[in-house]
């Protein structure tokens, strides 16, 4: 390999490494955003069974689909995955919800 080679080799290996960085901080500030968010959707969920209030809002779902794969589209994120994903975290929370009315 020749000398041009190596240093080509190790600039990617430190992109690489600085891409690696940024991606384990995202990571963590994600598990925290959504522990987070799961401490207040945990709280909603205690709110609407102390006032027996249905453990879903079909309405609210089809709005917060809508406005997140809007906001998906803008951050240049495919709709659909971001669509799957957040129909994921309200199966979860739904699930805790009907926890706290049983």
């Amino acid at each position: 390999m020749s000398h041009d080679g190596t240093d080509s080799v190790s600039r990617a290996a430190e992109i690489l490494k600085g891409h690696r960085e940024s991606i384990d901080r995202l990571d963590a500030i994600l598990v925290y955003t959504l522990g987070e968010r799961f401490k207040h959707t945990q709280a909603v969920g205690k709110l609407k069974a102390e006032h027996d209030l249905p453990p879903s809002d079909p309405t609210r779902e089809a709005a917060q689909i809508e406005r997140l794969e809007d906001l998906a589209t803008r951050a240049d994120l495919d709709p659909e995955f971001a669509k799957k994903f957040l129909n994921f975290i309200i199966e979860e929370v739904i699930r805790h919800h009907k926890k706290h009315q049983e």
